[in-house]
């Protein structure tokens, strides 16, 4: 029997996440460490006024499933963002930077995980973690800045692209290793190729699929438009969820496919309002699942890992700028703006929860996650002036000064 204050407490989470949502705004802060922050301040240990139970204990099942919802539309979105085409023009940008970038974030997490003595599986997590950039939070930044139009942003958004299709893979990777009880190394690389099949089929045969798409959706009531399109979202990210393919991965590729669709406008702009609600959802629920007392373990390990993670993006950066051709001081740019952690951590970490790994990697996640959702943005904001602290300012090119001589000849040759 549901509980008689399950649609008030539901009510009262989403005003929560409104309210701290309007004081991110204020202080031009990325939203997303404070809606995982309110989700911890009246999660496990808040206090109960009246019937109204603040732990969300009644209504914590639906609330998570909003937040299951919220992953799909976020990697729906995502994908529609990216498209096919693209990812097939982008070449040298996704490969070059991605790879390097990819490389190092992993390495960075082989030695955070060695350095706390993890297993396996959880060191795997662990390197997810740390190689995930959050695209929400990129996007954001890049659009509060005004800095869409920059000649580095198109080096950072092939990156993400990049880093996007290898932490698909890892989740993938991840759900056959942990959620299917696979113990040996064939059974996980068989749903590691599983999953790859996956992904290449949508990727070479979804751009087919695109002409039947659209005689669908052709002159539908809004209704009926976002009916179909919904359906085939869940059916196509279930459908993966049964054959131990993340059901987000399934929403990324969904994406993807619609983003080809000559309705990708329309499609963008029915989508965009369940995104944003759901995704706050997302990481509302995320910090319901946390008990902030447990976190001082985590503290120390998640700070190394947040200044290694920056040093990377560093790197990253500078060879992404050396082989495009750009200012070494656009290294900075995009180094910064690549170290924000957010929703494909937590994707991870809550596999890692679903496979009762160790509870450290859940606070990590935590911390990390928040350290980097926070100070990134404002590196980001600061990158330029950072440089000129550590670098000085270019230089401009300064032009001989003619002489006497040279001044009067000149004038002789224009008389």
């Amino acid at each position: 029997m549901l509980s008689p204050t399950l649609v008030l407490e539901v009510g009262i989470a989403v005003f929560l996440v409104a309210v701290v949502g309007l004081l991110a705004n204020r202080l031009r802060f990325s939203v997303i460490p404070f809606f995982i922050i309110i989700g911890m301040v009246v999660g496990q240990h808040a206090p109960q006024f009246w019937h109204i139970d603040l732990t969300f204990t009644e209504s914590k099942p639906f609330i998570d499933f909003m937040g299951r919802l919220g992953v799909l539309f976020l990697l729906f979105y995502l994908g529609l963002e990216f498209s096919v085409g693209r990812l097939m023009k982008s070449g040298k940008a996704i490969v070059t930077g991605g790879s390097i970038y990819v490389f190092l974030n992993f390495v960075s997490g082989l030695l955070i995980g060695w350095l706390m003595d993890l297993p396996f599986k959880e060191m795997m997590v662990l390197c997810g973690v740390m190689t995930s950039s959050s695209t929400a939070i990129v996007a954001k930044v890049l659009t509060d800045l005004k800095r869409t139009a920059n000649a580095e942003t198109e080096i950072i958004m092939g990156m993400i692209m990049f880093d996007d299709l290898f932490i698909a893979m890892h989740i993938s990777f991840l759900s056959g290793l942990i959620l299917t009880g696979g113990t040996s190394f064939w059974s996980v690389a068989g749903t590691s190729l599983l999953a790859l099949g996956f992904i290449l089929t949508f990727l070479v045969l979804g751009r087919k699929l695109v002409p039947a798409i659209d005689r669908l959706l052709q002159d539908k009531s809004s209704e009926l438009f976002i009916l179909i399109v919904f359906s085939l979202l869940f059916i196509i990210a279930g459908f993966s969820e049964t054959i131990h393919v993340a059901e987000a991965i399934g929403a990324l590729m969904a994406g993807l496919v619609f983003a080809d669709s000559k309705y990708i406008k329309k499609i963008e702009g029915m989508i965009a309002p369940y995104r944003d609600f759901f995704g706050a959802m997302f990481f509302f629920s995320f910090g319901l699942s946390i008990d902030m007392y447990t976190l001082s373990g985590a503290v120390g390990w998640a700070a190394l890992a947040a200044f290694i993670t920056i040093l990377g993006n560093l790197a990253s950066g500078y060879f992404a700028a050396k082989f495009s051709g750009r200012k070494p001081k656009a290294s900075f740019d995009i180094g910064f703006t690549l170290s924000a952690r957010g929703e494909f951590s937590i994707i991870m970490a809550n596999i890692g929860k679903a496979g009762a790994l160790l509870p450290i990697i859940q606070s990590f996640v935590v911390v990390y996650v928040l350290i980097l959702s926070i100070i990134s943005p404002l590196l980001t904001k600061e990158s330029r002036n950072l440089w000129q602290v550590l670098f000085g300012k270019d230089q401009a090119p300064v032009k001989a000064k003619k002489t006497l001589e040279q001044l009067e000849e000149s004038v002789n040759r224009s008389t």
